[in-house]
C-alpha cells in the first residue's frame, strides 16, 4: 500500500469516527423519533465505511488513525455547549449538517493532497463524500 493511500484511509477513519461520536453525543438530546432514526441509520453507514478503511489498513499492516483525548473532548464539549440552551430538532440538524460539511471539506483536501493514492482508497473516500452530501440533503428537512 502506498503511503498516500494509507493517509486517505486514515482520513476516512478520522472522518467517520468523528461523525459517529457527534451522533452519539447528540442522540441523548434528540426527542424527534424520525430524526433519531435518521441519524442512527447514518451512524450505521459511517461504521461500515470506517470498518472497510480499517480492514484495508490492517491488511496492509499500516498504522490506523488514533484520535486523541483532546480532540474527542473538544468535539463533545462543542456539541454540549452548542446544545446547552437549544435542543430543538432544527438546531440538532444544523449541527449535523455542519459536521457533514466539515467532513466533506477534510476528505476533499486529503484527496487533493494525495493525488497518487490507489483506486480503492479514492473510491471509498468518494463514497463517503457522496454519503455525507446525501446526509446534508436529508438533514435539511429537519431545519
Amino acid at each position: 500500500m502506498k503511503s498516500q493511500e494509507a493517509i486517505i484511509y486514515r482520513e476516512i477513519q478520522k472522518n467517520t469516527e468523528n461523525a459517529m461520536k457527534a451522533i452519539d453525543t447528540i442522540s441523548g438530546k434528540v426527542y424527534d423519533d424520525d430524526f433519531a432514526l435518521q441519524i442512527s441509520k447514518q451512524s450505521l453507514k459511517y461504521a461500515e465505511i470506517y470498518n472497510e478503511a480499517s480492514r484495508q489498513l490492517v491488511e496492509a499492516k499500516a498504522g490506523r488513525y488514533q484520535s486523541t483525548a483532546l480532540s474527542d473532548a473538544l468535539l463533545k464539549t462543542g456539541i454540549h455547549y452548542s446544545t446547552l440552551l437549544n435542543t430543538s430538532t432544527g438546531h440538532m440538524a444544523e449541527i449535523m449538517i455542519k459536521e457533514n460539511n466539515n467532513g466533506i471539506l477534510e476528505m476533499e483536501k486529503a484527496l487533493k493532497h494525495n493525488g497518487k493514492a490507489g483506486e480503492g482508497s479514492v473510491a471509498l473516500a468518494k463514497e463517503l463524500i457522496d454519503f455525507e452530501e446525501k446526509n446534508i440533503a436529508a438533514l435539511k428537512n429537519y431545519l
